[in-house]
């Protein structure tokens, strides 16, 4: 336990410091080659559960404490062990212990005593301190109050359900290829190696319990990919036909691109201006068994890699607040500030701009986003459609009855993630 305390610690304050979480678990895994599946996994639980709970910690820390802290590891240190004597399953005095322990690796021992006295304070108040803290938003619902007021003003009857869904754990759906395999008959093989699954939708399949990816049957093969089911339904939205020239802007990690092609034979061209990203792309379609044009270019700036000719079809996943799938990565609670969103929608318009221009008279263009904030889908396609005469927002066809957007918005719940659709057609 005390590696694993100390290291999610670590990777906690790195964030708190401004980094990505994937960079910092991506850090640690470097500088401890040594951990095995189990001991990451230990540390992983950590770090996510401590961020995805941080503003309640952080309310907590600020009563047990008389003055704040001023070493950063400190701090990192305690909110991850609060984490542990709220939603751990080691003894109590086991965490505290440990913690205590950690303070002398980080060369913090005249810091034991107050580490001590702080965590046994927590347990000895905790029903009293737990419901002070709820009275503050940012702890109630473990979100920075611009994100909470920004939801409530949106979606004033589902803001609460919205915020409580980006705090639990993600579903872990699967995609299955369908030139590979069935899904009853994919179904029925997880049954053969113990683990349980539902159909949803035409091509998904829900885990009953997350697994490491190493231990899903096909998924080398692939027979299968791991994608969110809302995210599943991109590819059947673009209305495609053999033969079609389709553009994935945005395509890394690539998901989205095996999924055209594993429904229809198209001219695929794969876009993103991540050289390292793309490698992902690369991988996964071969992978899957399947070929498209892979190019490194800036969607903005067509010019520098389309070759003239128009496309049939576009999916443009456009880069977004991410704050449809914060559960899955709950750093971004913490790191967005409000101000990022007018740097989003900004880009966002000038792909939509840019891609428009490669478009054929009666194509198709699928603009979509992992945001549930209103900025970045509903009104940024009406200010689209106010800036093109020649665009039309289309009704999106039911391609899959039991996955419902309402007007293109689908908010995240147990099933699936938060994502946004509108397509659209030139005439």
């Amino acid at each position: 336990m005390g590696e694993a305390q100390r290291l999610a610690a670590a990777v906690v304050g790195g964030v708190l410091a401004g980094r990505s979480l994937d960079a910092e678990l991506a850090a640690a895994w470097r500088a401890h080659v040594q951990l095995d599946e189990r001991g990451r996994a230990a540390v992983q639980d950590l770090a996510y559960g401590t961020l995805r709970f941080l503003g309640r910690f952080e309310s907590l820390l600020e009563a047990l404490l008389v003055k704040p802290l001023e070493d950063a590891r400190l701090h990192a240190l305690l909110l991850v062990a609060l984490y542990q004597l709220e939603h751990g399953r080691a003894a109590p005095h086991a965490v505290v212990d440990h913690a205590v322990r950690t303070c002398h690796a980080l060369g913090l021992t005249s810091a034991k005593g107050l580490v001590n006295a702080v965590l046994r304070n927590f347990l000895r108040r905790r029903v009293a301190l737990g419901k002070s803290a709820q009275r503050a938003e940012p702890a109630r619902y473990c979100h920075p109050q611009w994100w909470i007021d920004k939801l409530r003003a949106q979606f004033p009857d589902e803001y609460a359900a919205i915020l409580e869904a980006g705090n639990t754990h993600p579903p872990l759906a699967l995609r299955v290829n369908r030139r590979r395999a069935q899904v009853a008959d994919y179904l029925e093989r997880l049954r053969q190696h113990g683990i349980e699954g539902e159909q949803y939708g035409a091509a998904a399949v829900l885990l009953k319990k997350a697994l490491p990816a190493a231990r899903l049957p096909g998924l080398k093969e692939g027979e299968v990919s791991v994608q969110d089911a809302a995210a599943q339904l991109a590819a059947p939205l673009l209305d495609l036909a053999n033969g079609m020239r389709v553009l994935d802007a945005c395509a890394a990690p690539g998901g989205k691109a095996g999924h055209v092609l594993e429904l229809a034979d198209v001219d695929l061209t794969a876009l993103d201006n991540d050289a390292v990203r793309l490698e992902r792309v690369r991988a996964n379609l071969e992978r899957l068994g399947l070929k498209a044009r892979v190019v490194r270019g800036d969607a903005c700036e067509p010019a520098a890699w389309w070759d003239g000719i128009a496309f049939d079809r576009i999916l443009l996943d456009a880069p977004c607040s991410a704050s449809g799938i914060a559960r899955r990565h709950p750093d971004i609670k913490w790191l967005r500030r409000a101000t990022d969103i007018a740097q989003y929608t900004q880009l966002q318009s000038r792909m939509l701009d840019a891609l428009w221009q490669t478009l054929s008279s009666g194509g198709k263009l699928l603009y979509a986003t992992c945001s549930v904030f209103r900025e970045e889908n509903r009104e940024q396609i009406e200010r689209f459609l106010e800036r093109h005469w020649d665009a039309r927002r289309l009704a999106l066809p039911a391609v899959d009855h039991d996955i419902h957007a309402r007007a293109g918005q689908l908010l995240p719940d147990a099933r699936h993630d938060g994502f946004f659709y509108a397509l659209l057609q030139k005439h």
